[in-house]
């Protein structure tokens, strides 16, 4: 029997570290070898392998980052598909690839399936925008920072009588804004999948300081279609030609200040959504969706993707569950909506 080859591709998530682990403990128990793929594609187009082992994985469930490392490199992108990795796979034998990564991830994984490389993916992404699965890890750990961030700014909001931007991450979907923005008491929160205009968000800010509440918190999903007033927002393309996003709020803030007569200043969280340690909740279900991918792969499964459907860790067809990415629903921003104000 050939080896199970596991890597993380894109952007970072808490929780990674503990698929990691549990792909490598899981195969250990079955006698299967397990190889590292250093970071993402790029390790498997170049041949960045390393044996994976007990220890290798004592400690590491609670760290945050990725311990293989991770890039944006995509063997379709920047490569030539299956061409691409076929060297490496020969050379140590690898019977299939446990793949973790959000969309763009998977889509590779499945076309590496379908020309032929055994695949199981593992939803990884802080957006929680993936079909097919109720939740990703590390979306708790994201909204648990947002939380924070937002009750911290809220003392400083209040002490100063401002309008504060919260940025959060959010390429299309308002999944963080909406659940942060609940959690956090926002007085107003702008997501993508929400049609928004700059009347109705200055008067909401406006009545609340006629209230006598000076002060608001807003949170922003960094993927907003920005306003007529603003027109388009550009922020480029990273070293990969991939789109950047975030900052949309510095152009939102002048506007605001401008329209309310109230101080606005802007925080946008970034990359601090995707750092540090995970949850106890994503902790525990990014195990489990690792001890599932790795029986699926030794099974030898392909073309699927572990999901999490109520409380149970299902296989789903790898292609139909990042074809498209999964919106907010409208009743969690209604839900969301009755407190703003």
């Amino acid at each position: 029997m050939g080896a199970i080859g596991i890597l993380t591709a894109g952007g970072d998530c808490p929780g990674l570290n503990a698929v990691i682990r549990a792909v490598t403990r899981t195969c250990e128990v079955e006698g299967r070898p397990v190889l590292g793929i250093e970071e993402g594609w790029d390790g498997l187009m170049t041949g960045k392998v390393r044996p994976m082992g007990r220890d290798e994985v004592g400690g590491i469930i609670g760290a945050g980052g990725t311990i293989l490392g991770t890039s944006r490199l995509d063997p379709y992108v920047h490569g030539d598909g299956y061409a691409s990795v076929r060297a490496t796979v020969e050379r140590f034998d690898l019977d299939a690839v446990v793949v973790v990564g959000g969309d763009g991830t998977l889509r590779s994984a499945a076309k590496l399936a379908e020309e032929g490389l055994p695949c199981i993916g593992v939803p990884k992404t802080i957006d929680n925008d993936i079909a097919h699965t109720d939740v990703t890890f590390g979306f708790h750990t994201a909204v648990q920072i947002a939380t924070d961030a937002i009750d911290r700014l809220r003392t400083t909001a209040e002490s100063h009588h401002r309008v504060m931007l919260v940025e959060v991450m959010g390429r299309s979907v308002g999944w963080i804004a909406a659940y942060a923005g609940i959690a956090g008491g926002a007085d107003a929160i702008l997501v993508p999948e929400e049609h928004w205009n700059l009347d109705d968000l200055t008067e909401t800010l406006i009545e609340r300081r006629d209230r006598g509440r000076p002060y608001s918190i807003v949170v922003v999903a960094e993927g907003i279609t920005p306003p007529p007033e603003i027109g388009d927002h550009d922020a480029g393309v990273d070293v990969f030609g991939f789109a950047r996003l975030g900052g949309v709020s510095y152009l939102l803030a002048p506007l605001v200040e401008a329209r309310t007569g109230i101080e606005t200043r802007v925080v946008v969280l970034g990359h601090t959504q995707r750092g540090g340690s995970p949850t106890a909740y994503d902790r525990i279900l990014a195990t489990r969706l690792g001890a599932k991918a790795a029986r699926a792969a030794m099974a030898g499964e392909s073309g699927k993707m572990v999901s999490l459907r109520g409380d149970d860790i299902e296989l789903v067809g790898l292609a139909e569950a990042c074809a498209d990415p999964r919106p907010l629903p409208r009743d969690r921003f209604d839900v969301a909506s009755l407190f703003f104000g």
